[in-house]
């Protein structure tokens, strides 16, 4: 249930603001494009969509279930926040442009996509060279990816690893795209 996904308490494991450091989105000043994967009733996007607003940054929504997009669509719009586009549909295609995307978080996805190497090479793909890839997953979750395979998926398909940290309960992996 969606409901299940947006209660208050999941913001003691990991908040919207702690994403958004995670991401470097805190302090933008360039306009950017973020992707969301997974992005479920939106519990993090509106504070997404929130941040990259005054740069004129653009949140792109994608989730498989119609109805997930339609809850987080109804939550951003009642808090009068027009920055973002949804799309239904795998990531493992996504309908974007090569090299058009600066930030693609996934926040307990990962381990839950089939194809994971065909998901991260089509991350890679749509990635601005410098681009960050944030993969953030939390203990209790049935299909939660330990750090030593996040890394080797990602390094796999010619991610950078830049840096983990660590939470209560949760960690976030970050890694780049190469420039040149």
């Amino acid at each position: 249930a969606a409901w299940t996904l947006l209660i208050p308490l999941r913001g003691l494991v990991l908040s919207p603001r702690t994403l958004i450091k995670r991401c470097d989105l805190q302090e933008q000043t360039k306009k950017s494009t973020v992707l969301e994967i997974g992005c479920g009733p939106g519990y993090f996007s509106r504070e997404i969509a929130r941040t990259i607003a005054p740069a004129g940054g653009t949140l792109l929504l994608v989730d498989i279930q119609q109805e997930m997009l339609d809850i987080a669509t109804e939550r951003l719009t009642k808090s009068n926040l027009s920055n973002f586009e949804c799309y239904c549909g795998d990531a493992r295609s996504l309908p974007f442009n090569a090299e058009s995307v600066d930030v693609c978080s996934l926040v307990e996805v990962l381990g839950e996509v089939e194809e994971r190497e065909a998901c991260l090479a089509e991350i890679y793909r749509v990635l601005r060279p410098g681009g960050l890839l944030s993969i953030s997953e939390m203990l209790g979750d049935p299909d939660r990816l330990d750090k030593e395979s996040v890394s080797l998926l990602t390094s796999g398909v010619g991610f950078q690893h830049e840096r983990t940290i660590d939470g209560f309960l949760h960690y976030t992996f970050n890694a780049r795209k190469p420039i040149g």
